[in-house]
């Protein structure tokens, strides 16, 4: 069966009749066939792109809700003395990498060179699996892009070569 989205939900209400696993990258999107939990196909036709969280969903042509869940991928938490997780959180901003940032850990997609920036700066680090949900942009909208994302233009100068 072929199943097609057209709007998301933000509060997937009750329980949903099927759901879709995406990792943090599959959740930016506009238009993609993704296949559900139930083996459906599941042709996503929104009207702009948009950043998914964990708990939305699709809503269907044929009014089905299609939950949208976070799939667990690998990251980095990072711990160090309260006096130096602010410094560590200040590079991380730096590199425009999105992060989660909770009480007394910070966690980010894994990445050698971020692994290697982070054992400088006298992090500790340990390899975990879990769901990625990294902080929204600064005003809440949208999603933040790392550093390394197709260095495209992105409307400011870091005063710097493109290949740092």
């Amino acid at each position: 069966m072929r199943l097609t989205a057209y709007e998301i939900l933000h509060d997937a209400g009750p329980a949903p009749d099927d759901q879709v696993t995406l990792d943090y990258a599959e959740r930016f999107l506009r238009r993609k066939t993704l296949t559900t939990a139930a083996g459906h196909a599941l042709f996503v036709d929104l009207p702009e792109t948009l950043s998914l969280d964990e708990g939305d969903a699709f809503l269907t042509t044929d009014g089905r809700r299609i939950a949208v869940v976070a799939a667990p991928e690998a990251l980095i938490e990072i711990t160090a003395p309260a006096s130096d997780l602010a410094r560590i959180a200040w590079h991380i901003g730096n590199r425009h990498t999105p992060a989660r940032i909770e009480a007394g850990r910070i966690l980010v997609r894994s990445e050698r060179v971020m692994e290697d920036m982070l054992a400088r700066l006298g992090a500790t680090t340990r390899a975990i699996t879990a769901p990625f949900a990294p902080e929204r942009g600064a005003y809440g909208l949208g999603r933040t892009h790392g550093h390394d994302d197709d260095h495209a233009p992105h409307g400011h100068d870091h005063g710097h070569g493109a290949h740092d």
